[in-house]
């Protein structure tokens, strides 16, 4: 076994290399850098994103989560296809007609105003850093896990891979990389899944009525209310999920490596029949574990669950495809952090460096270097940072990310496309409203605080009841949004009328 996962691991580290060889060959321009050039096909960026959104959280994560929990565990998957909905409806098309690398760009469309640009660097800077520790020590606990290394090497390795992908090959070499992951992604769910199929005869009635006996729940294991007892920190929970997902900055900038707005809308379409296909999925992955793997064998690998579906694959098929899904979680984790690292290094590199400190007046040269030593910097930085966050419980920065994606980000990027009155005051008070409530809530919160020793950061009583903060904290972005648009009163007209035109057809020549 040990043999074929690491024949199975280099075949991975290698492919994703030569694709990294032959993306820096490519790499001319900042364009190339930030967004491939616009030069994706509306297949391929939809695949693209797939891989983006799909991240290990959903492959191993939802997978555990349905075969302990059954139902409750299944609200993960409903939460993160509306999610997409409600980026493919409100925030894609405008986004992509708008923009041009990050979602400062798309906001400056509207606010020439440097206080915006830098405040909507803030919101996705701390977004990315949250995320990135959470990816990279659930990484690392995995690797750890599946190939029996230390910690520490299992950090270096996958921050060291990121490194190399986005420092060399951009945009386009993370695309390909995401690519290659959300194949090989969906090949393993389909055979896991006809595997578990293939033993209920293909009879989904059979199928559900023998999970029911299949953990200690009983009948419970198909009715809400296992997992999640508290309805106002689950309502909050999915409400971050929900939105979150439309204002995550490295789920966005995959619509700026379009050429137009039909392009774009055709990657929607590859990408929500996959992310559809993919949560679907995931149901036959949590109860194939559930029956086949059993409760006690999944919490004695991980407590979480996350390793559910690699020893499903070990129960269905053997070593042999026990080593392929664990190659593709690895795939998986590498492909997610190196958006992640692309996004930071824009948001510092063309928004605070270029834009601001700069004013605008770099060379295409000096830019595309600044962005290679930003994601540098935002690599050795996160790496540290996982490093020390060992032994920490670090799930809830994941919904933290997602909160301040839908505190922040997602009111602004809604006024400016769809508020006529919205102004620049407004924008930046809806911006550091929704930032910091997010993080003052969390800071009081039971993620934080807690009375049980090891349950949280810190020993004691948490002044927030709820773990995740959505609930109060969105609400406040976009009463911030108001609040400051009211109290500021100015207004152009003429600008939102431009800006309508141009997200909705794409008009190069409004302005």
């Amino acid at each position: 076994m040990d043999t074929i996962v690491i024949v199975l691991f280099l075949a991975i580290v290698f492919l994703t290399l030569a694709i990294t060889y032959y993306a820096s060959r490519n790499t001319k321009t900042t364009g190339d850098f930030y967004t491939a050039g616009g030069s994706l096909t509306g297949i391929q960026n939809g695949i693209a994103i797939s891989g983006d959104y799909l991240s290990a959280a959903s492959f191993l994560g939802i997978a555990g989560a349905i075969a302990l929990y059954g139902f409750d565990g299944f609200f993960y998957s409903i939460g993160f296809l509306i999610a997409y909905l409600v980026v493919m409806f409100l925030v894609a098309e405008p986004l992509r007609n708008l923009g041009k690398y990050t979602i400062a760009d798309m906001i400056n469309a509207r606010f020439d105003a440097k206080k915006v640009r830098g405040a909507a660097a803030l919101s996705t800077v701390t977004i990315v850093i949250f995320y990135m520790i959470a990816q990279l020590v659930g990484a690392g606990a995995l690797i750890q896990l599946l190939f029996g290394i230390d910690y520490w090497i299992a950090v270096l390795i996958v921050g060291v891979m990121m490194t190399i992908y986005v420092l060399f090959g951009g945009m386009i070499a993370t695309s390909w990389v995401q690519i290659t992951k959300a194949v090989l992604l969906m090949a393993g769910m389909i055979i896991i899944s006809f595997l578990v199929l293939l033993k209920y005869n293909f009879d989904l009635g059979f199928m559900f009525s023998e999970v029911k006996t299949a953990t200690s729940h009983g009948a419970d294991y198909l009715n809400p209310g296992l997992q999640y007892t508290n309805p106002l920190g689950t309502l909050s929970l999915m409400l971050a999920l929900v939105l979150g997902t439309s204002g995550l900055p490295h789920i966005l900038m995959r619509f700026f490596t379009v050429k137009d707005a039909k392009t774009a809308r055709s990657s929607v379409i590859t990408a929500t029949w996959t992310i559809g296909i993919f949560y679907i999925l995931t149901l036959f992955l949590g109860f194939g574990a559930a029956a086949f793997v059993g409760e006690q064998q999944i919490i004695a690998a991980n407590p979480g669950g996350n390793m559910a579906a690699p020893l499903l694959a070990q129960a269905l098929g053997g070593d042999i495809l026990f080593a392929f899904i664990s190659a593709v979680a690895f795939a998986t984790i590498l492909a997610v952090v190196a958006g992640l690292v692309l996004s930071g290094a824009s948001a510092f590199a063309h928004d605070l460096y270029a834009q601001i400190i700069k004013k605008g007046n770099v060379t295409d040269r000096q830019q595309m270097l600044a962005a290679r030593y930003a994601a540098l910097a935002v690599s050795v930085f996160s790496i540290v940072l996982a490093l020390f966050a060992q032994s920490l419980n670090v799930a809830f920065l994941v919904s933290l990310a997602f909160c301040i994606a839908a505190s922040a980000n997602l009111p602004v990027i809604l006024y400016t496309v769809y508020w006529k009155k919205f102004n620049t005051a407004g924008a930046v008070t809806a911006l550091l409203s929704g930032l910091f409530s997010a993080l003052i809530l969390v800071s009081m919160s039971p993620s934080v605080f807690s009375p049980v020793e090891g349950a949280a950061l810190f020993v004691g009583d948490p002044i927030f009841p709820l773990e995740n903060p959505a609930l109060i904290s969105v609400p406040l972005g976009f009463l911030g949004g108001y609040i400051g648009t009211k109290i500021s009163k100015k207004s152009d007209p003429v600008r939102y009328a431009e800006v309508t035109v141009k997200a909705n057809t794409g008009y190069k020549e409004a302005r």
